[in-house]
């Protein structure tokens, strides 16, 4: 009876093990079946005069980098996975978590009025203390305040002067509402908190954001200024004017300064770099956030009713199959998007050096990680 009985263990195990081995088959032969799609879409919507590089996270890891196109029209330059692009707003993000890091080292709370630190806030035009602005309000876009200043040349100018550009637009910026009535994505609000950060933590930003985002996460190929040894992996942005014609002028001027947008819009990086900050994001990786500030960052903190869901630097787009954190961005000749699925551990990164719509890099994101969250079903 006894040797019966383990033979009969003996066969589960085996039999279990072969299902399980058929299941994993069937799931790697599915997913295969799903970027090979994906990368069908990339090759046959990109514009032939531009590039497209993009990084894949499944089950906690990057399992597919690959770049389509060319980096450099001019000299017909195949982009590659170290091509480099600007991220735009993506930079949101990453400005937020710095944030994140000073909260959880009790440098200080999101409930701090920023005026404690940066008191050059109360000239903005109409500022009181029933306005009084916390790190909170900048980082979810609860301010209420515009989007830009009226302030000519705000955005433009070197980025060594990108503080002074933030001190001499606050005058120039009003109120669209009051704080926490309504969401109100404010470009110069995250100027505005970067050089509170910086204020707070007695450091210049973007030292901060390389030393305490860039270089534990080994992101070795992001950078606020890139370096003149690098140059050559930088991809050439094709910004398309109002006529359609291509305008390569104007991305070429953005990369000697953008004014006061620094925090919100100033980073340059690869697909690969921006999967090492989704993996941290996602709790793995190097641990620089508890998982309690991780999911305080992506949670809604916008007010109920709201058409924008937006936490802590992340947009939250939601479906009956998944929710997805990210941040796209979009400046003169490039286009980025960043987007993960927290529960399941997915991730996708696309980066292109060209203004045209096609592909919608938003929207194939985030049909790759419907995709992807359904191979689970």
């Amino acid at each position: 009876m006894k040797n019966s009985v383990l033979i009969l263990w003996y066969v589960l195990v085996i039999l279990g093990c072969n299902s399980q081995t058929r299941e994993n088959t069937v799931r790697t032969e599915t997913l295969e079946s799903v970027i090979a799609k994906f990368e069908d879409q990339l090759n046959n919507e990109l514009e032939n005069y531009g590039s497209i590089s993009g990084a894949i996270v499944v089950d906690n890891q990057v399992i597919w980098s690959k770049a389509f196109g060319v980096s450099d029209s001019d000299k017909a330059t195949k982009a590659d996975t170290t091509t480099i692009y600007r991220t735009g707003s993506i930079s949101k993000p990453i400005t937020a978590f710095l944030m994140m890091q000073l909260v959880q080292e009790g440098t200080i709370t999101l409930s701090d009025p920023v005026e404690l630190y940066l008191p050059e806030i109360k000239k903005l035009d109409g500022y009181s203390d029933a306005r009084r602005i916390t790190f909170q309000h900048l980082a979810a876009h609860t301010s209420g305040l515009i989007r830009e200043p009226k302030q000519k040349d705000a955005a433009a100018g070197p980025i060594a002067e990108w503080e002074a550009k933030v001190l001499e637009s606050i005058a120039n910026t009003s109120f669209q509402y009051d704080p926490e009535e309504r969401f109100s994505y404010s470009n110069i609000g995250y100027g505005i908190l970067g050089l509170a950060l910086s204020r707070a933590a007695d450091k210049p930003f973007m030292e901060l954001i390389e030393e305490k985002i860039f270089e534990p996460l080994q992101m070795d190929n992001s950078y606020f200024i890139v370096p003149e040894d690098q140059i050559f992996r930088l991809s050439k942005g094709l910004e398309t004017g109002p006529d359609g014609k291509l305008d390569r002028e104007k991305p070429q001027r953005e990369h000697m300064g953008r004014g006061y947008k620094v925090p919100n819009g100033g980073i340059y990086s690869t697909p690969n770099d921006l999967a090492k900050f989704i993996l941290c994001n996602l709790g793995l990786s190097v641990k620089l956030l508890s998982r309690n500030n991780l999911s305080r960052m992506q949670t809604i903190q916008t007010p109920k009713g709201e058409g924008q869901a937006y936490g802590l630097g992340f947009g939250i787009q939601q479906d009956s199959v998944l929710t997805v954190i990210g941040h796209s961005g979009g400046v003169a000749g490039y286009r980025a998007n960043l987007a993960f699925d927290k529960d399941r551990g997915n991730g996708v990164v696309l980066m292109k050096n060209y203004s045209a719509d096609s592909p919608n890099i938003s929207k194939l994101s985030f049909n790759l990680l419907k995709e992807l969250a359904q191979l689970d079903e």
